[in-house]
Parts: C-alpha cells; structure tokens; sequence
C-alpha cells in the first residue's frame, strides 16, 4: 500500500508541474520584451525537467512494483 501512496504522491507532483508549464506557457504567450521571455523560457525549461524526472521516476516505480 506504501507504494500506492508513492505512486499518487508522484501522480499529484506530475499533474502540479504540467499545470506549471501549462501556465508559463499562458504567460509566455501573453508577455513580451526579451527580459521576460528569457525569464519565462529559463522557467519552462526547469519544470520541463522536473516533469521528465518525475515521469522517469514514475515509470520506474510502476516496474519495480510489478
């Protein structure tokens, strides 16, 4: 059952960090002036990671549970 929590655990922190990306591409879409945009890119490129990561360890979890 403690792998259950995990997996949920991970499922909310993949769902936070797509609605992350979901935003910052909102704001990427509404802002302007190279400064912001950078700002805005650098951002969407660490929670891209994030999520990556957190996929990652996702799917590793499922394996090691099956």
């Amino acid at each position: 059952m403690a792998g259950n929590a995990t997996l949920q655990d991970l499922d909310n922190r993949i769902a936070r960090a797509r609605a992350n990306i979901s935003e910052l591409m909102e704001q990427a879409t509404a802002t302007s002036g190279s400064g912001a945009e950078e700002a805005i890119a650098n951002r969407l490129a660490e929670q891209q990671d994030v999520l990556n990561a957190l996929l990652k360890q996702r799917e590793e979890q499922e394996k090691s549970g099956s």
